[in-house]
């Protein structure tokens, strides 16, 4: 059953147009979707870090001079590929990712974007179908969320997935009301990158367009997360997140729209 809903999922959207998604225009949607609830723990990095995995013809974008990779994990709701065709029991999902930050001067724009080390969601045919169509590393393990309140403001959000017989967890609880980010402020700098970018295996890029308003944020009181960061990320990056966050906020989400890749 797993394999004949991935095919479908691939049929559906190789079938839209006779060109590989990676070719055509970014100006055609790939998925429509509500991201929710978005935990951000963000992390200074050395640059140095991050340069194996930078796409070819972008550079690291950084704030305040300095480099950041998030710890993310969010809801993705009313999943619809190409704005319109629901896939039975993948329209609501979890997802965990970690990512870091890039832009690409095209003439007088500059295009800020966003790179996935690692994404975990909870479902095989949504990984098999991002590695295809956009080379991403995604991975697939049980997950689930708790969102609750605490008080008449305040949230507590968890985003948890199994390996093996154990149960990871990234845990925020916020502060306060949400609200548009400051300008220029960390927050602004994080949750504004409307493009991805996904290095491909022969040295190449594929980049496309994510549209959605600024996103309200609560700032947090307290964060933690329980995993073996070594074992998904590697000893290098587990360094970094063995520290505490330079920032970490709850972000309130909206709409989105992913667009239809395009190679550079």
């Amino acid at each position: 059953m797993m394999a004949n809903l991935t095919t479908t999922i691939i049929s559906l959207a190789l079938g839209t147009s006779p060109d590989h998604p990676r070719l055509v225009s970014s100006d055609k949607i790939f998925l429509t979707a509500e991201w929710r609830h978005l935990a951000m723990l963000n992390y200074e990095v050395d640059a140095r870090l991050l340069l194996p995995f930078v796409p070819a013809e972008t550079e690291l974008d950084c704030w305040d001079g300095k480099v950041f990779v998030s710890l993310v994990g969010f809801r993705f709701l009313r999943t619809r590929m190409f704005g319109w065709v629901a896939i039975p029991m993948h329209s609501n999902f979890e997802e965990v990712n970690l990512r870091f930050y890039v832009r690409r001067q095209v003439g007088n724009e500059v295009r800020r974007g966003v790179v996935f080390i690692q994404e975990t969601v909870p479902r095989r045919a949504i990984a098999i179908v991002a590695r295809v169509f956009y080379n991403e590393n995604y991975v697939a393990a049980p997950m689930a969320h708790e969102i609750r309140p605490l008080g008449d403001h305040d949230l507590s959000v968890a985003y948890k997935w199994r390996t093996g017989k154990r149960w990871n967890e990234i845990k925020l609880e916020t502060k306060g009301n949400s609200e548009l980010p400051a300008e220029d402020s960390i927050e602004q700098f994080i949750t504004e990158h409307y493009w991805g970018c996904a290095a491909q295996r022969d040295g190449g890029c594929v980049e496309y367009r994510v549209t959605h308003p600024a996103w309200k944020v609560w700032q947090v009181e307290r964060c933690a997360f329980d995993f073996d960061a070594e074992e998904f990320y590697g000893k290098e990056m587990a360094g970094v997140l063995a520290g505490q966050p330079q920032s970490a906020f709850l972000a309130e989400g909206s709409a989105v729209a992913v667009m239809r890749g395009r190679r550079l």
